[in-house]
């Protein structure tokens, strides 16, 4: 539920609504206004991996992983619910909001993930894995449904402001979504027998000990590195999805909206069907599939201006979003050793924060300096390419099996 509520944030602010808002209205259309969203985007991605691998071994420490996600939920909620007030010319008061909100969300979003391996035996973490995230593109969907409804609904000439409006009901929707994960939702973890100094102190050594360290789990961190590769490119697609339906392809905000919905829908179909191959099949091949697909996909949205073929790719790459990010997480937790999970899972949190500096600042400043979005997506394929390459050097099978004996980098 808690991935059903929180999808409706990255849907609505960071995919298909604020973000070509912002850059339309809010900036008025200046050339640098891409590169000025991916830049904020970026710094909150820097606040989160400053923060997340120390808040994750501190809630690993103190047994808090809920309470630190209900923090980082009333603060999410409350920035996107002050982005409705602004308007044109409002730059930095827009900026500053997004920074909040996004990191508080990456924040939550590493949280509620190390529960997983807490919820899930080993041979359905894909599985469990998948249904949450097939739950957030439906969360991300019907929030976003309302919003195109709001705006819809308004006349012509209110039709901006409306836009703005729509903030406030995926603050509401994410408020009221959430309140099943923090009413039943049980920490199992205990807490270690330790005062909060020497908690903070501990939490400094593991992270030290998990970023340096190259004995140990030596595929963990493999994988670590191959998700930086790969969700540069996913990153992207996510970011500037509705910006580059606009500005490349001359589509309105409602054809963008509406794009964007069914490849929802698509995302939740690849979330559930890849996380059954990713048991079946092994996690490594699920992903690697998912990778390919994904260069298909960017292939034809450069390749093309045709509205069918536009459509096509859009869903591929809405089935390769689901499969791609439902296995990643879903390989994180099979190589993660227990009683480390919110840590490890905020070096998780952490590499994909990374990918989501580079890649859609590369995407930002590649398109203001060449004034062609298309150069900018055809360039995105690369990170792919380079996810696949480092996703061959992982041995899931020794990495699950140093996993198990629970394996800690020295």
């Amino acid at each position: 539920m808690f991935d059903f509520a929180n999808s409706g944030y990255t849907t609505v602010v960071i995919t298909a609504v604020f973000n070509a808002y912002f850059v339309a209205v809010v900036a008025a259309g200046a050339a640098s206004a891409t590169f000025q969203w991916t830049a904020a985007l970026a710094l909150s991605y820097v606040l989160v991996m400053l923060s997340a691998p120390l808040i994750g071994a501190l809630a690993d420490q103190r047994a808090s992983k809920k309470r630190w996600l209900a923090l980082s939920s009333v603060v999410c909620v409350g920035a996107t619910a002050g982005l409705a007030g602004c308007g044109p010319g409002d730059v930095a008061l827009a900026l500053t909001l997004v920074v909040v909100s996004n990191a508080a969300f990456g924040t939550g979003e590493n949280l509620i993930a190390a529960f997983l391996p807490e919820l899930a035996d080993e041979h359905a973490l894909g599985r469990l894995s998948g249904y949450g995230w097939a739950l957030g593109y439906v969360g991300g969907l019907l929030t976003l449904g309302l919003c195109l409804y709001w705006i819809q609904s308004a006349d012509e000439a209110a039709r901006s402001a409306a836009v703005g409006q729509t903030m406030l009901i995926t603050a509401v929707a994410f408020t009221l979504a959430a309140i099943p994960t923090f009413a039943f939702l049980v920490e199992r973890q205990k807490p270690q027998a330790m005062s909060a100094n020497r908690a903070f102190q501990a939490a400094w050594r593991e992270v030290h000990a998990s970023l340096v360290s190259t004995d140990g789990l030596i595929d963990l961190r493999r994988f670590l590195a191959c998700i930086v590769a790969y969700q540069a490119g996913v990153g992207t697609v996510i970011t500037v999805a509705a910006i580059y339906t606009q500005e490349a392809l001359g589509f309105s905000t409602a054809d963008s909206i509406m794009l964007i919905m069914v490849v929802n829908l698509t995302a939740a179909v690849g979330a559930f069907a890849f996380g059954s191959i990713q048991d079946r099949f092994g996690h490594k091949f699920g992903l690697g599939l998912s990778l390919i697909l994904w260069l298909v996909a960017l292939g034809l949205l450069w390749a093309s201006e045709s509205r069918a073929v536009v459509w096509v790719a859009a869903n591929l790459a809405g089935l390769c979003l689901g499969a791609s990010q439902s296995a990643g997480r879903a390989l994180v937790g099979w190589l993660c050793p227990a009683g480390r999970q919110a840590e490890v899972f905020g070096l998780w949190g952490l590499a994909v924060k990374l990918s989501m500096i580079i890649g859609p600042l590369a995407y930002g400043l590649i398109s203001w300096l060449a004034g062609d979005h298309r150069q900018a997506m055809l360039a995105t394929a690369a990170f792919f390419i380079v996810g696949l390459l480092l996703l061959a050097r992982v041995d899931v099978q020794r990495g699950r099996a140093r996993a198990l004996r629970g394996s800690v980098p020295t």
